[in-house]
Formats: C-alpha cells, structure tokens, sequence
C-alpha cells in the first residue's frame, strides 16, 4: 500500500473509489465505510489525517492503522495533515482535492462525514457534487451497540476506564499495540520475572494504569502475559510503560517490535512495601492472566 502525504505530490494516479473519514481508531464503524469503498472494481484509497482533527488522543498508532488498511485490501492511504487542509473551501476541496487530484470515481463516508472550511460541508452537499461529477456516493448508516453509536470517543474513553472488553467489543477486535521493546530497569530480571517495556508513544491514548491479561504476538508465536501499565510507583518510572511478563517466553526481544492485545482489566496500579512482595503478587497475577488468555485463545484474535 502506497502512503502518499502530499496531495500534490501524490497526483496523477488511477481511478478509485474512496473512503472518507478521520479513521482514528478503525473501529466496527468504519469498517463498514471502507467494506463500501473495497466493493468495487476500482482501486481502493483511503483519505485521512495523520491525527484527528479534534486533536484527542489517538486509539490506535499511525503504525497499525496503515498496517490494518494495507491487509483489508487497501491500495493507497492519504495521510495529509490537518491544519494544511482545515481552511479549504467544501466544494473546493471535493472538485480539485478528490476529484482531480485524487481521481475518486466513488466516495464512501459515515452519514455525519463533514469537510471544508469550518466544517460546512455534509453528505447533502457531497451528494450534490457528485451527481454534478458523474461519481458514486454511498453513505453509510451508524453502526450501534447497546443501542449507542460506536465512536472513537466511547472507545477512548472504555480504555481509559479500563472497562477493555467494552473497549474490544466496539472495535471489533482487541485493543492493543505493536512498539518497540526497549530498556528498563531490570527490576523484573532479579525478581525472576523478567519482563518487556513498550513506551507508550505521545498523542496515544493512556489505558488506565493497573494490571491487565494479555497476548503477545512475538513473531508468528503467542505468549500469554501478564501486563502493568502506568508509571510502577513500587521502583519507579520516568515514563508510562507497558512491562509485560510472558511466563512461557524465554529469549532477548530488545529492539523488535511485539503486539500486545489487551484481555481484561486485572486491579489498579499500586506501590508495595518491598519487592518481595512485588514478587508475589506478580505471580499471583500471572495466574489470573493465564486463566483469561485460555478463555480468549488467540485464535479469536
């Protein structure tokens, strides 16, 4: 899948049909979006913003989305910064930016799809300029769950509550990440449960901290863990943290990148009076960990 952040530059390209919207967490509602633009004949482009344009923290890294885009059959994804588009004309921004330079013959958006200066433009108006082009227009209805509109913002806000499955349940899938493994203390090494440290990257949103069960994906390969998140205020952190402990897993994982896939919400963070005793309730969250992940086989994933 190409990437193409410069409209101007990436001009000139075949006929597609084109999915509209922030995509800011590629949840069950914008799967339904994109199901409509891949059900053509044309090639598949995707137009987006490299952060959302309501500048709330993002569900999921710019990372996973392309590669999420990239395996549903995506052909090319437009991740254009917001601020260099916020100021254009609604009608100027379907004719010269999707029509001529992006070359869309089909557009498929959500039913609350806005666009141009000052958010001017609806699905009323688009469906306006595409009869005038000749193009296709195909909105697409809220998907709901328990009888509410799945958003990105009840998404962030599960996640930040920690409530995950309500969380996994409206994306459609787990919440997680794929980050790098990088340093930490070696805390976990010398209590003998040796663990992964994932940085959580600027701009993404923060689960709440605590403890939660987990899958790692190392390679083709998953590990059950036993995940904390937040700032480990037992040894201390200078930054949030996802140190994850995969009982089954023994090897050096600095430098790759590993997939976490969030289960369940275990306890809330918390300071121990030593490290023995740090020790032990790690392992007895292990327990409860593992007990999730065979309930949830990753092959549900």
């Amino acid at each position: 899948m190409r990437i193409i952040d410069n409209i101007e530059a990436g001009a000139c390209q075949p006929p597609c049909s084109l999915a509209l919207g922030t995509f800011d967490g590629l949840h069950r509602g914008h799967m339904a979006v994109l199901k409509a633009a891949l059900d053509s004949p044309l090639e598949t482009a995707v137009f987006t913003f490299r952060r959302a344009p309501s500048g709330e923290p993002a569900v999921m890294t710019d990372e996973d989305k392309a590669a999420l885009l990239e395996s549903l059959g995506a052909n090319r994804m437009y991740a254009v910064d917001f601020a260099a588009m916020k100021d254009m004309d609604a009608q100027a921004f379907v004719r010269q930016t999707l029509f001529q330079r992006i070359n869309a013959r089909r557009l498929c958006c959500g039913e609350d799809f806005r666009f141009g200066r000052g958010a001017a433009g609806d699905t009323a108006l688009l469906r306006e300029l595409c009869w005038e082009r000749g193009a296709e227009l195909f909105v697409t209805p809220p998907v709901e769950l328990d009888g509410e509109k799945i958003s990105s913002t009840r998404i962030r806000k599960a996640v930040e509550a920690g409530n995950i499955s309500l969380a996994n349940r409206l994306l459609g899938r787990p919440f997680g990440f794929r980050l790098e493994v990088v340093h930490g203390n070696h805390i976990g090494t010398g209590l003998g449960t040796p663990t992964i440290n994932q940085a959580l990257p600027q701009g993404f949103v923060l689960p709440r901290f605590g403890v939660y069960a987990a899958w790692c994906q190392v390679g083709k390969e998953f590990f059950y863990g036993v995940c904390n998140i937040g700032v480990k205020p037992t040894v201390g952190s200078d930054q949030v943290l996802a140190e994850t402990w995969m009982p089954d897993f023994h090897g050096d994982l600095y430098g790759q990148k590993v997939r976490l896939f969030l289960l369940e919400f275990i306890r809330p963070e918390k300071k121990f009076s030593s490290l023995k005793e740090l020790k032990e309730e790690i392992r007895r969250n292990a327990r409860t960990a593992s007990a999730i992940a065979q309930a949830a086989p990753p092959e549900a994933l």
